[in-house]
């Protein structure tokens, strides 16, 4: 590979060239449109993006039941434990089966990787992840929930 010899001259005009491509993406970036938030003065107005994860959350229906089935598969998915879940076996009075309920399901979110596996591998669609962010506190125990309890 060959180096272009240039001489004084085109030495300078060509760091003057490199010099207007580099500052060309400053101009373009001056007059965008800025996306920075006023936080916290904008507290009651701020919108968080659709795809923004925040923390777990289960749904309840109509009936104050969750869908969850405790099947545990989100369990078997988090890469790191942070999610828990308890069952236990009771018989259905009317059809005499056994059924297996949710008696706790616990969530850590100090450990929490935001991955999403949990919740695609949710066959039921029990738990999403909220908009909510501001998790900030001083004790390490606070981050652990139980999210079936209303």
């Amino acid at each position: 590979m060959k180096v272009k010899e240039r001489g004084y001259i085109g030495g300078i005009l060509n760091g003057i060239w490199t010099l207007i491509i580099g500052l060309k993406v400053t101009f373009i970036e001056f007059f965008t449109k800025k996306t920075t938030q006023q936080y916290p003065e904008n507290r009651a107005t701020l919108v968080m993006f659709d795809r923004f994860r925040g923390s777990l959350k289960m749904d309840i229906d109509d009936q104050g039941r969750n869908r969850c089935t405790a099947c545990g598969l989100c369990e078997m998915n988090c890469p790191n434990n942070t999610i828990s879940v308890e069952s236990e076996l009771i018989t259905d009075s009317e059809t005499g089966k056994k059924k297996k309920v949710l008696t706790n399901f616990r969530y850590n979110l100090g450990s929490c990787m935001f991955c999403l596996l949990c919740v695609n591998a949710c066959p039921a669609d029990a738990i999403a992840f909220d908009q909510n962010f501001e998790h900030a506190v001083y004790q390490k125990i606070k981050l652990e929930k139980v999210l079936n309890k209303v």
